[in-house]
């Protein structure tokens, strides 16, 4: 019997009434479970290295926030991760193939296959999905845990057009591949996964297993031109708009004139200057088999 050590983030949109659930049927499939509580992201990174000598997997519940607070663990002990979308966006599972039906999900870390996937790193913090600096930061700062709870995924745009009447473009330096570009933008992300924000997607050839971070950056001055490219972004289609200059590479770098807060995975970890890199196959993930469950 393979023994898994489970935290479900209770705070998650759907924490409450699906971790209790899960790790029921988990047990009928045959995994063992070693519950901890997810408190906060020290004790989850903590939880993880304390038990990587006597579990083979770990189970986490929640969103992309948690999975993003436990890859450093993830990368330390190398224990295959089985990922539960308990969260409000869950970007890292749309990434993955995993489905957002928790019994399916479920069936995917009893039946699923260990994939190798890439991580990003900025300033030492690594990440699944996407990195940011500019109108990403004010969005987080809006989307409270309680706009989560009460809107689920519409939440973002809420929130994105409360930050909108107040973000102003910023002048930055993005430097990759021995070449430096100023810039005045709204928004300079970098991906390492395919999809963010609740289904968009930072580049429509990205993929969370190529070796390569996806570069995008809002160089437009009318924010009400956000709305027409917004369409794009679901398919990931933006480097089109002559506005929206994209790259791709394995380092980048992010300088602006006064430090500026980045956001990682909807979390707040660092500030600029932000120095990317890829760390190619850093983490284990279960995900459907080829021919699917």
């Amino acid at each position: 019997m393979r023994r898994a050590l489970f935290v479900a983030n209770e705070k998650s949109r759907r924490g409450p009434e699906g971790a209790d659930a899960a790790a029921a049927a988990l047990e009928r499939g045959g995994i063992r479970l070693v519950r901890e509580p997810c408190t906060d992201a020290e004790g989850l990174r903590a939880a993880i290295r304390r038990m990587a000598g006597s579990v083979d997997m770990v189970v986490l519940g929640g969103g992309d926030g948690t999975m993003n607070s436990a890859a450093p663990a993830l990368i330390e002990t190398g224990l295959p991760l089985g990922l539960l979308p308990l969260g409000t966006a869950n970007d890292l599972a749309r990434t993955l193939g995993i489905p957002l039906e928790l019994e399916e999900a479920v069936r995917v870390v009893i039946e699923g296959v260990p994939r190798r996937i890439d991580l990003g790193e900025v300033n030492g913090h690594p990440f699944f999905n996407v990195a940011s600096v500019g109108l990403s930061v004010a969005v987080t700062r809006e989307l409270t845990g309680e706009v989560k709870r009460r809107w689920g995924r519409l939440g973002y745009a809420l929130a994105t057009c409360r930050a909108l009447w107040k973000m102003r473009p910023f002048r930055a330096v993005i430097q990759h591949d021995g070449e430096a570009h100023r810039v005045r933008t709204l928004q300079v992300a970098v991906g390492n996964g395919r999809f963010y924000g609740g289904g968009m997607t930072i580049d429509e050839a990205a993929a969370i297993d190529d070796g390569r971070l996806n570069l995008y950056s809002l160089e437009f001055e009318g924010v009400w031109k956000l709305a027409m490219i917004y369409p794009a972004f679901r398919s990931g289609r933006h480097g089109l708009w002559q506005e929206v200059r994209t790259a791709s590479s394995q380092e980048i770098e992010i300088r602006t004139r006064r430090p500026r807060p980045v956001n990682t995975d909807g979390e707040l970890t660092t500030r600029t200057p932000a120095r990317f890199r890829v760390l190619p196959g850093a983490v284990s993930v279960l995900v459907p088999p080829p021919g699917g469950l």
